[in-house]
């Protein structure tokens, strides 16, 4: 019996060096996991910010024109009926959304920051990070009203960029 106490305190000591050397493999590995996954998401956010500036910086007006917007929850808000640009910076300033209606009629267009929309990861559409009940109380015009000079815009964009939370 006398030596079988330093054999089983051996094999004691030795299930608690190694569950202790476990536990703390355990813990790299869930440590190491989190760190991947925050790489990956770093990766996500590069990706899209690139191919959001891709598109934002150069793309032709036809390929944005008639593009689908929707909101982070892939809802449908609409499509992009037109662009403005402003006339003094010779930027694109606004798009014109149009939601609603049936087969195009009694559609109510929006003008949107074009700061405010976001080209889609898998580039099929414009994001607008907005719920589309929101949208329905959004400013806008109908198709017989639009704003017609560029004091009117500049009117506007106070309104648009608070109801659409931009920095001007």
């Amino acid at each position: 019996m006398k030596s079988l106490i330093p054999i089983v305190t051996v094999a004691v000591f030795g299930v608690a060096l190694v569950g202790n050397s476990y536990a703390g493999s355990v813990k790299e590995k869930r440590e190491e996991v989190r760190e991947e996954r925050q790489d990956v998401r770093e990766k996500q956010r590069e990706l899209q910010e690139a191919a959001n500036e891709e598109m934002q910086e150069v793309s032709r007006a036809s390929k944005i024109i008639g593009t689908d917007v929707k909101n982070t929850k892939g809802e449908d808000l609409g499509d992009i009926k037109d662009l403005v640009l402003d006339p003094t910076s010779g930027r694109l300033a606004y798009v014109v959304v149009s939601y609603g209606g049936i087969m195009g009629m009694g559609d109510k267009l929006f003008a949107i920051p074009w700061n405010a929309v976001r080209w889609s990861t898998d580039k099929d559409y414009f994001m607008l990070n907005m719920d589309k009940d929101a949208l329905k109380n959004a400013p806008g015009f109908d198709e017989d009203h639009w704003p017609v000079s560029a004091a009117q815009w500049q009117q506007q964009r106070g309104d648009l960029n608070r109801f659409y939370r931009l920095n001007p």
